[in-house]
């Protein structure tokens, strides 16, 4: 973890913990980064966030006063960003959003050439040439000034690339859409119109002050009314940037990131497309997941909670599809990050080859109740690695055995604990829960 940069960018409320002159800079260094032995090519879009523009602005000033040339997608997604760099080579991309947060948050991704997230040496330095109070990159000058175009089409282009991927047509599918106010707003409902599904849309109307609003992935249960309301066969929300997706089905039930994992998973294990009979998951996953692929022979890793580090994984060894409760999903055969959009395709794609409703695929898998408390802390290593929180939580190990698991954690961004039991009960969950955090503070570690 840097200073400014955190496992998915640059963010923080705007103006405030990110400003106008954060991002100028940061436009300034990846200029002359990637611009070292030719003209660089910069990609930027943004969601729908009324600041985003204005860091739009200020990252194009950045670039091209270091000579690059920018080009802008305008609203969009941040894996259309990924996918424009990798399939049009630019030499980097930048995706303005703060994603699953409120309006007045924002953040800068940056992807590198290949269109995953940016290298954490290279954000050390970033931070190094904002923090230092000297100019110690040189501007561009005369023809070597760089120049901002409208690139609408490569968003066309990949709206182009994600109904190609569709195997057949949604005709007489009711689909329901929720798209957060936000990225999706752009893309989403044109993709399922025009594979044939009947689509029903809410949350479609950015503002620039409504993105997230009891809304998308985030209040899930707002389209789990709208699916039940209407009858749908299936829904889809998505969070402020579209890299994320969560599902409900036609009863109307939350299918998050594990499920969307177990269902896919196991459909790509039945035709033989998954890497190494293998799905990479995070520490937070349910462990009704893991039971569940033990029963289908299906393997799986274990990660660091971030998409980054699924995906790092799935580089590093080759595998196919990883991703996080959380909606983050990646298929590494058509996209290098999380694509929200790109999850609910190869859903339908399960949903119409299988001939079965998204509830009778997830039928065969029983997810534990979860409980999950942050405590706020005086020091995090000191209270994780106290002998006597280390003592109880190896006592609740043992009392759990192997129908239940406790996970402690140190948050990456908050002075934090996470103390997380998953068992067969509400009530144990809570019961285990609080006996740890019962330890916390009497060892005082705990801040009120």
């Amino acid at each position: 973890m840097g200073k400014y940069f955190g496992t998915d960018g640059f963010r923080g409320e705007a103006n405030k913990v990110l400003n106008v002159e954060h991002a100028y800079k940061v436009g300034r260094f990846l200029g002359n980064y990637y611009g070292k032995d030719h003209k660089a090519r910069v990609v930027i879009g943004k969601d729908t966030r009324r600041s985003s523009y204005m860091f739009e602005y200020a990252l194009s000033a950045g670039l091209t006063a270091s000579g690059a040339d920018v080009y802008l997608l305008h609203v969009t997604t941040t894996p259309s960003v990924s996918y424009v760099i990798r399939s049009e080579d630019f030499d980097c991309g930048i995706m303005i959003s703060a994603s699953h947060n409120p309006y007045y948050d924002n953040g800068l991704k940056v992807l590198n050439g290949n269109g995953h997230k940016l290298e954490a040496e290279v954000e050390q330095l970033i931070e190094e040439y904002i923090d230092n109070p000297e100019e110690t990159i040189p501007f561009a000058t005369k023809d070597e000034i760089g120049c901002v175009k409208d690139y609408s089409v490569g968003r066309h282009r990949y709206i182009g690339h994600l109904m190609s991927l569709a195997t057949r047509s949604f005709k007489d599918i009711k689909v329901g859409l929720d798209c957060s106010n936000g990225s999706a707003s752009a893309i989403a409902k044109g993709v399922f119109d025009t594979l044939g599904a009947r689509t029903y849309v809410i949350n479609n109307e950015p503002d620039g002050l409504n993105i997230n609003e009891n809304c998308g992935s985030t209040h899930i249960e707002v389209l789990q009314q709208f699916v039940k309301e209407k009858g749908l066969d299936v829904g889809f929300a998505y969070d402020g940037d579209a890299d994320r997706c969560l599902a409900v089905d036609d009863q109307g039930n939350i299918i998050d990131g594990d499920l969307i994992l177990y269902v896919c998973g196991c459909y790509m294990s039945e035709r033989g497309e998954l890497s190494g009979n293998t799905v990479v998951t995070t520490v937070m996953s349910n462990l009704g997941l893991y039971k569940a692929f033990d029963r289908k022979g299906i393997k799986y890793e274990k990660t660091d909670v971030g998409d980054k580090y699924v995906n790092e994984n799935m580089i590093r060894n080759g595998f196919d599809l990883g991703g996080e409760q959380s909606g983050h999903i990646i298929y590494r055969k058509y996209a290098a990050t999380g694509d929200g959009i790109l999850t609910s395709l190869m859903l339908m794609e399960v949903i119409l080859e299988k001939k079965m409703k998204l509830s009778e695929l997830t039928r065969d898998i029983k997810i534990y109740p979860q409980l999950l408390k942050n405590v706020k802390v005086a020091s995090k290593p000191m209270a994780r690695q106290d002998e006597e929180v280390v003592a109880a939580v190896a006592k609740v190990e043992e009392e759990l055995g192997q129908e239940g698991r406790i996970l402690l954690r140190e948050s990456g961004t908050e002075p934090v604990i996470r103390v997380m039991v998953e068992a067969a009960t509400d009530e144990i969950c809570r019961e285990k829960v609080d006996s740890v955090i019962e330890v916390l503070k009497r060892r005082g570690h705990v801040i009120e």
